[in-house]
């Protein structure tokens, strides 16, 4: 079966003050637990903010190494879930799912992308 990769990208100037309320932390685990015993996620996590990340960037021929915060950036990818599915739209349907545990308030955006299988 093939694997995607579903970036979560969100605003990190708009999060809600605290981050995820209890309520959403247990709605997301709750849907975890059944996307595991599924056998459909192999691996998923939030990630730190930027402003603990590092940006390394190639052109040239020169490597250039920034620290975050990348204020130039409106959107950033802030977790991800590793899914084997039938096809993408399993896929598709297992990230809406997940999209939908988040509250009104939060504006989360995902990509899902084919894994490259040689």
């Amino acid at each position: 079966m093939p694997r995607y990769l579903s970036l979560i990208r969100i605003d990190e100037n708009n999060t809600p003050a605290g981050g995820p309320s209890p309520e959403l932390m247990q709605r997301m685990g709750e849907l975890i637990e059944e996307m595991t015993k599924a056998g459909v996620l192999l691996d998923t996590a939030g990630l730190h903010p930027t402003a603990q990340g590092t940006r390394v960037h190639y052109e040239g021929g020169q490597l250039s190494v920034t620290d975050g915060p990348f204020t130039e950036s409106k959107e950033v990818i802030g977790g991800y879930a590793l899914m084997q599915a039938k096809d993408k739209a399993e896929a598709i349907e297992w990230t809406k799912r997940f999209l939908k545990v988040h509250e009104e308030h939060w504006t989360v955006t995902s990509e899902v992308r084919e894994i490259v299988e040689h």
